[in-house]
Parts: structure tokens; C-alpha cells; sequence
């Protein structure tokens, strides 16, 4: 998951100190910190936008897919209508591994993810 705060030290001063997450990585030019939570991930991001605008506070939320096959995945979103984003190696919850963004009906970013890179 990917959460816009307006201040990213206390966001995670607020996951460390009162939910026991850590700080895994940082990724200073784009502001990103990530937590980790068990086995998974929470993305930290400035927000560009004021609290209760339009853009809310997800960045986009992530589904993980076991097999990871480019053409098969673009051509069965592609049959449905939908823009598919370009594929490439991002860091996630198991390590870095493909994928790609699509935007479901209202908007929604989704990041569509393969298995981690052996």
C-alpha cells in the first residue's frame, strides 16, 4: 500500500513507535519511505495534493500475480479496454520483481506485480 501523508516523520513516528513497524528503505529523490509490516510493505509519499481533495490519500494499491507472463497479462487487459502501463523492476514486500499500472474504472491505480527476481 501506498499512502500520501503530509508529514512524513510523523507518519512514521505514528507506524514505528505505535504499530511496531521498522523503516526498511528510503528512496530520498521522490520522498518515498517504505515500512515494513509482517511480509508486507507501507509506502510512504508526499502528498501533492490537501487532505480531502480528489486525489485522497492512496497512491495505488498493489495485487501481487504468481505468474508474471507480459504478453499474456497485456493482451488479456488489452481485450478488456484497459491501458497498460510499461512494464518494469520495482521494489516490493518480496524484492524487486516486474510490473505494471493500470487504472480501474474509477480511477483507482492498481500495480500489477510478478514474483521476485531470483
Amino acid at each position: 500500500m501506498v499512502l500520501r501523508v503530509a508529514d512524513t516523520r510523523r507518519a512514521i513516528q505514528f507506524y514505528c513507535d505505535v504499530l511496531g513497524c521498522s523503516v526498511e528503505r528510503r528512496v530520498e529523490s521522490i520522498g518515498l519511505v517504505q515500512l515494513r509490516a509482517g511480509a508486507s510493505l507501507i509506502d510512504l509519499v508526499p502528498a501533492t495534493a490537501p487532505p480531502g481533495s480528489a486525489d485522497g490519500n492512496m497512491d495505488h494499491f498493489c495485487l501481487r500475480i504468481e505468474d508474471f507472463d507480459e504478453a499474456a497479462l497485456r493482451a488479456h487487459l488489452q481485450s478488456h479496454g484497459i491501458a497498460v502501463g510499461e512494464v518494469a523492476q520495482r521494489y516490493g514486500a518480496d524484492g524487486s520483481g516486474p510490473s505494471l499500472y493500470i487504472e480501474d474504472p474509477d480511477g483507482n491505480s492498481v500495480e500489477l506485480k510478478g514474483p521476485p527476481n531470483a
